[in-house]
C-alpha cells in the first residue's frame, strides 16, 4: 500500500496521526508496524516537518519531547537518507559524524564494561572494574562541546530558515542528557568503597540510562538533524559555523582535514588566525607590543610546553611546539580540566585549584620520570593587578639534557646542550 502514498502532506499527516496514537497511549511496537505497512520508509524531511507541524498545531514542546524517544524509536530502521547530500572531510557536518564515532566507540567500551560488572562474581573485580566505568563516562562527558556547537552554532541558522520545532526538542534532549550524565558522573565517584551489589544497582539505574541518552541522541542526529541541516543551510552559512567551532572545541575528535567555504565569510564571524603582520595589528602589552603571527611564533618556539585552564576551569589554550611532552589536541580545548586527568590524580588537580581560587598558594611543582626523561611541571595562579583568580598555567619542561651539565659553554655551538 505504500506505493499509493505518494502525496507529501498526506504522508506527514499518517506521520503526525501515528505519532499522536504515541501521545495516547498506545503501545510503540503497534505503532510500528502501522508505520510499515502505511508509508514503508519515511523521507528524514517528513519526520522534520510532522514534529514542527504538531507543535504549531498546539502540542506542547513538553509533550513532544516526552514522546521524542518513544517516536524516534518506532522510526528505526524506517527513515529514508536516500537523498542526503555528501559531505566533505573538514566540514562541520563531517565533524559531528566523526565525533559521533567517537561517542559509539566509547559507548561499546561502557557497555562492554557494565556487563562485566553485571556478570561478576567476585566483589574483588568490581573497584578495577568501577574506575574503568569513571574513565569511560569522564569522556563522554566531552559531549558537553558537541551539544554547544548544536546549540550556538547550528540551531540559530536553522531557526534562521523557519525550522524551530526539531531544534527546541533536541535542546531539550540534551538538558535531559546532561542531567544524567552529572548524575552519573558524582554517582561514579562515590563508589570507591561500595560493595559489588551496589555497584551493579549503579551500573544499571545511573550509567546505563545517561549512555542510552547519547546514543539515542546519536540516532537523531545521523537520521534527521544533519541530514536536514546540509539541506538547509547554505555554504557561507557553513562556513560561519566552521569559523567560530574552535572557540567552542571538539568532542573526543581533532578535525585534521581544512574544509573552507567557496564564498567568503565575514571577518566578524571568522576565527582569528595568527596569520597578520600588519603592524598596527598589535596586541599592546605593558613592556610592548606583538602582533598575533609574532606571538604565534614566540609561543610555538619556547622550550616547553605551556597550557592554560581559565578561571571556570576549562582548558582554554595550549602550545604546538615541535616537541611535545604530553601529547594533546585540539580536543581538549573547552573540556573541564578534571576530565583531562586520570580518576585517581583529579583529587590533586581539585585541591591545587581550589588553593590557587582562594589565595592560599600560588604555585605547585612536581618533577617525574618518563622513560630516560626528567620532567619538571608546575603549576602557577593567574591574577589580574587587583589579585582577582584568572586561571592556572602549566608548565611542562624535559629538563633530562640541562641536568646532565656540567662546567661551562662560553664557545658557540649550534648543537644540544652538552653536544
Amino acid at each position: 500500500m505504500s506505493e499509493l502514498i505518494d502525496n507529501t502532506n498526506r504522508r506527514r499527516d499518517l506521520l503526525k496521526h501515528l505519532i499522536l496514537q504515541l501521545h495516547n497511549g498506545e503501545a510503540p511496537e503497534a505503532v510500528k508496524k502501522q508505520l510499515v505497512r502505511l508509508l514503508g520508509e519515511v523521507p528524514y524531511d517528513d519526520v522534520v516537518a510532522a514534529e514542527q507541524e504538531l507543535i504549531a498545531e498546539g502540542l506542547p514542546t513538553e509533550e513532544v519531547l516526552k514522546l521524542c524517544d518513544i517516536h524516534s524509536d518506532v522510526l528505526k530502521g524506517q527513515i529514508d537518507r536516500s537523498d542526503a547530500a555528501e559531505v566533505p572531510p573538514g566540514h562541520p557536518v563531517h565533524t559531528f559524524q566523526q565525533e559521533n564515532r567517537a561517542l559509539e566507540g566509547e559507548l561499546a567500551l561502557l557497555d562492554k564494561l557494565c556487563e562485566s560488572i553485571a556478570e561478576a562474581t567476585s566483589a574483588d573485580e568490581v573497584p578495577a572494574l568501577m574506575l574503568q566505568v569513571q574513565v569511560r563516562i569522564n569522556a563522554l562527558a566531552d559531549v558537553e562541546k558537541h551539544y554547544q556547537r548544536k546549540e550556538n552554532l547550528l540551531f540559530p541558522f536553522l531557526e534562521k530558515h523557519g525550522i524551530t520545532g526539531p531544534p527546541t526538542v533536541m535542546w531539550g534532549k540534551h538538558d535531559e542528557t546532561r542531567a544524567l550524565l552529572k548524575t552519573a558522573i558524582e554517582a561514579i565517584r562515590q563508589t570507591a568503597d561500595i560493595n559489588a551489589d551496589e555497584a551493579k544497582v549503579v551500573v544499571e539505574t545511573i550509567v546505563r540510562p545517561a549512555a542510552s541518552s547519547i546514543a539515542e541522541m546519536v540516532f537523531k542526529e545521523e537520521e534527521i538533524l544533519l541530514p536536514m541541516s546540509m539541506d538547509t543551510l547554505t555554504e557561507s552559512e557553513w562556513g560561519q559555523v566552521q569559523a567560530q567551532s574552535l572557540s567552542i572545541g571538539y568532542c573526543l575528535f581533532d578535525p585534521s582535514d581544512e574544509w573552507r567555504p567557496r564564498t567568503e565569510v565575514s571577518s566578524t564571524t571568522a576565527e582569528a588566525t595568527p596569520t597578520s603582520t600588519d603592524p598596527d595589528d598589535r596586541i599592546q602589552l605593558p613592556s610592548g607590543s606583538l602582533n598575533p603571527a609574532e606571538l604565534h611564533a614566540i609561543l610555538s618556539n619556547i622550550p616547553f610546553d605551556l597550557t592554560f585552564v581559565d578561571n571556570d576551569d576549562t582548558v582554554r589554550y595550549f602550545t604546538q611546539g615541535r616537541e611535545r611532552i604530553f601529547q594533546r589536541n585540539r580536543a581538549i580545548l573547552g573540556r573541564k580540566v578534571q576530565m583531562c586527568h586520570p580518576p585517581k590524580s583529579v583529587h590533586m588537580v581539585e585541591k591545587i585549584i581550589d588553593d590557587f581560587k582562594s589565595g592560599a598558594q600560588d604555585r605547585a611543582a612536581f618533577w617525574i620520570t618518563l622513560g630516560e626523561r626528567f620532567v619538571h611541571i608546575e603549576y602557577f595562579a593567574l591574577r589580574d593587578n587587583s589579585g582577582a583568580y584568572l586561571g592556572t598555567l602549566e608548565v611542562s619542561q624535559d629538563l633530562t639534557e640541562k641536568r646532565a651539565l656540567s662546567g661551562e659553554q662560553r664557545l658557540l655551538n649550534y648543537g644540544s646542550p652538552g653536544q
